[in-house]
């Protein structure tokens, strides 16, 4: 059985973990967590029934597989400063800026990489996980990897080059959908709506609108023509969207993500 240790358990590495048990992925017993922050690792060791250890050390000879889940201003430090001790490791990372060919040149020639990058939502089991191709990992290490993050959400794999396409979709895509909830929801405020029943509006109709697209397969046009009735009020709406560029302004959106990405994976 898998021996599974994480490097960090920020935000997204608390919910990848929290996904981990509640999937019935690997038992606590065998989840190793190591954080700077050993108040938080303490706390969750024993909300979850996981093992907290004291170092990088013994985090990695306790593990076969690992998560590296830091921030990428201290990604090369923790790399370089414990760079032995992912001989002979499996190595899952999730930090931005890093490809899985940065990662590889970085470490031991042993040492075995996946770069993932999942999203927020994860942290209430519908996240969106994208993998790079280019892993090289062992076929049951990544059928492992598919296990883990189908436990928090969906998984698609796309080549190294489109990685970060995709942060600017699926990886800060939550940030314009939150964007747009908020705005929808001061709308229905502004037409006298309570603010508490205005967001749970948006937000579950966009929750339900999304479901829609996911599950009919339908392309969201035609989704979207079936909601505007001839002469009614959708379409009245829907053209007062397209003449303040709401579509160009997210385009325009994902593209600057793109492209700060690029700048950071230099």
């Amino acid at each position: 059985m898998v021996r599974f240790g994480f490097i960090g358990v920020g935000n997204m590495g608390e919910a990848i973990l929290r996904g981990m048990i509640s999937g019935a992925v690997l038992p606590p017993d065998q989840i190793r967590i190591y954080d700077p922050d050993v108040r938080k690792v303490e706390l969750l060791a024993a909300e979850l029934g996981v093992s907290s250890v004291a170092g990088m050390r013994a985090l990695a000879e306790s593990c076969d597989m690992l998560l590296l889940a830091v921030k990428p201003d201290v990604c090369g430090r923790v790399i370089e400063e414990h760079r032995g001790l992912f001989q002979e490791k499996a190595l899952i990372s999730i930090v931005t800026g890093w490809s899985g060919e940065k990662l590889q040149d970085n470490l031991p020639e042993s040492a075995r990489v996946l770069r993932v990058m999942p999203n927020t939502p994860a942290m209430v089991g519908e996240g969106m996980t994208v993998f790079e191709t280019n892993d090289t990992l062992k076929d049951d290490e990544r059928q492992f990897a598919e296990r883990l993050f189908c436990a928090i959400g969906r998984v698609v794999s796309v080549k190294p080059e489109l990685l970060n396409a995709t942060i600017g979709v699926s990886g800060s895509g939550p940030a314009y959908v939150y964007l747009f909830i908020e705005a929808l929801a001061d709308g229905g405020v502004r037409a006298g709506l309570p603010r508490n029943k205005a967001y749970e509006l948006a937000a579950q109709t966009v929750l339900g609108a999304a479901k829609m697209v996911l599950e009919t397969a339908q392309h969201p046009g035609k989704l979207k023509d079936a909601v505007c009735s001839p002469g009614g009020t959708t379409i009245e709406a829907v053209a007062s969207l397209e003449k303040n560029g709401l579509r160009n302004a997210v385009i325009e959106a994902v593209q600057v993500c793109v492209d700060k990405a690029d700048q950071l994976s230099r």
